[in-house]
C-alpha cells in the first residue's frame, strides 16, 4: 500500500508539471508554442498510459489477494502488462522535446525503464516467493522515484528559463543528489544511446546514426558536469 501511494504522487507531480509546461508555451512565439503544446501534450499521454497502466497492475493483485482471480490469472495479466510497459516506454524516443526539455524527457524514461524493472522483480517474488526479489523490487521503485524527481527539477528548471549559463556560473544543482547518483544518471543516459543508435551487433547502421549517437551521448556528459556537486 505503501508503494502505492509513493507511486500516485509520483505520477501526479509529473502531471501538474506537465500542465505547467503546456501553459508555460502559451506565452511564447507561435512556433515554439505549437511545438511546445504538441511536445506537453504528447509526454502527457504517455504519463498518463504509464498511470494507468500501474495502477491495473496493482488492483490485479488486489483482486488475487482477495481471491477474486488465480495465480495463475495473474501471472497471465503481468505477462501482457510486460509488453505494454515496453510499449509505452518506447514512445518516449518519438518525441521531439524543445531543447531545454531533453535531459528532463531522459530522465522521465529512465525512471520508467526502473519502474518497469520493479515491475519484473515484483512478478518474480508473486511466481518464486522469493523474498529478495521483493527487496529489489522496492528498491528500484525507490530509485525511479529519485529519477522522476529529477526529471522534475529539469522540467521547473527548463520552465522558468534559468537553464542557462551567466557569468560562467552553472544553475544550482538539486538538493540532495550525490555525485554517485550523477555517475548513475550519466550511465543510464548512455545506455538509453546505444540503445536508441545501436543496431544488436553494436553498430551504426548509418553515418547519420553514428552522428546521433555521438550527439546523444555528449549531452549525457554535458548533463554530468552541470549536475556533479
Amino acid at each position: 500500500m505503501k508503494k502505492k501511494k509513493i507511486q500516485n504522487i509520483i505520477i501526479l507531480s509529473i502531471a501538474i508539471t506537465i500542465i505547467g509546461v503546456i501553459i508555460a508555451y502559451n506565452y511564447s512565439i507561435d512556433t515554439t508554442k505549437q511545438k511546445g503544446l504538441q511536445f506537453g501534450n504528447e509526454l502527457s499521454q504517455i504519463e498518463n498510459n504509464i498511470s494507468e497502466i500501474q495502477g491495473k497492475f496493482y488492483s490485479e493483485k488486489t483482486k488475487w489477494v482477495e481471491g477474486s482471480i488465480s495465480k495463475e490469472e495473474l501471472l497471465k495479466f503481468y505477462e501482457t502488462h510486460i509488453d505494454k510497459f515496453r510499449e509505452i516506454i518506447s514512445e518516449y524516443d518519438k518525441l521531439t522535446p524543445p531543447e531545454l526539455f531533453q535531459s528532463s524527457v531522459a530522465l522521465l524514461k529512465i525512471s520508467a525503464e526502473t519502474q518497469l524493472e520493479s515491475d519484473l522483480q515484483f512478478i518474480e517474488w508473486i511466481k518464486t516467493g522469493d523474498g529478495k526479489a521483493k527487496i529489489r523490487s522496492d528498491t528500484l521503485i525507490q530509485e525511479a522515484y529519485e529519477y522522476q524527481n529529477l526529471g522534475l527539477v529539469e522540467f521547473q528548471t527548463a520552465k522558468v528559463g534559468i537553464k542557462h549559463y551567466v557569468g560562467g556560473e552553472k544553475f544550482e544543482e538539486p538538493q540532495g543528489v550525490s555525485p554517485q547518483k550523477v555517475v548513475q544518471v550519466t550511465e543510464k543516459m548512455k545506455k538509453q544511446c546505444n540503445e536508441q543508435f545501436r543496431n544488436e551487433l553494436g553498430e551504426f547502421d548509418s553515418n547519420e546514426k553514428e552522428i546521433e549517437w555521438f550527439n546523444c551521448n555528449n549531452k549525457a556528459k554535458e548533463w554530468k558536469v552541470e549536475h556533479m556537486p
